[in-house]
C-alpha cells in the first residue's frame, strides 16, 4: 500500500504561482511512478504531469506545458508541482497519484494505483 497526501492548494489570483506537493509513505518511493491529475467541478479528472521513478521523464499536458513543471525528491519522499501564471481556468481539486512501474508516460487516471485526497486551487480573475 502506498499513502498519498496533499498540500500546499489554496485561493490566488490569476498570474500567480502554488507550489504542490504530495508526500508518500508506505512502499519505497524511488520504485513509483507519480501523476499529478485535477478535477474541475461538473468535469471528469484529467491528467496534469507526470514523472517517471528516477525523475528522468516527465511528461505535461498541453494546457499547462510551459506553466506546471513537475519534480520529486527520493530522498524525502516527494513529489512537486510548480504552478505559475495561474489562471481561472486551471480551478480544480488536484490529485496526487502513484502507480509501480517505470516510465513517465502514465497519463491515464486508471493506470494509477493509488491517490491522494485532492487538495483545492481556486485562481480567481
Amino acid at each position: 500500500q502506498v499513502q498519498l497526501v496533499e498540500s500546499g492548494g489554496g485561493l490566488v489570483q490569476a498570474g500567480d504561482s502554488l507550489r504542490l506537493s504530495c508526500a508518500a509513505s508506505g512502499r519505497t518511493f524511488s520504485s513509483l511512478a507519480m501523476g499529478w491529475f485535477r478535477q474541475a467541478p461538473g468535469k471528469e479528472r484529467e491528467f496534469v504531469s507526470a514523472i517517471s521513478w528516477s525523475g528522468g521523464l516527465s511528461n505535461t499536458a498541453d494546457s499547462v506545458r510551459g506553466r506546471f513543471t513537475i519534480s520529486r525528491d527520493n530522498a524525502k519522499n516527494t513529489v512537486t508541482l510548480q504552478m505559475n501564471s495561474l489562471k481561472p481556468e486551471d480551478t480544480a481539486v488536484y490529485y496526487c497519484a502513484a502507480v509501480q512501474k517505470y516510465g513517465s508516460g502514465y497519463v491515464q487516471s486508471w493506470q494509477y494505483d493509488y491517490w491522494g485526497q485532492g487538495t483545492q486551487v481556486t485562481v480567481s480573475s
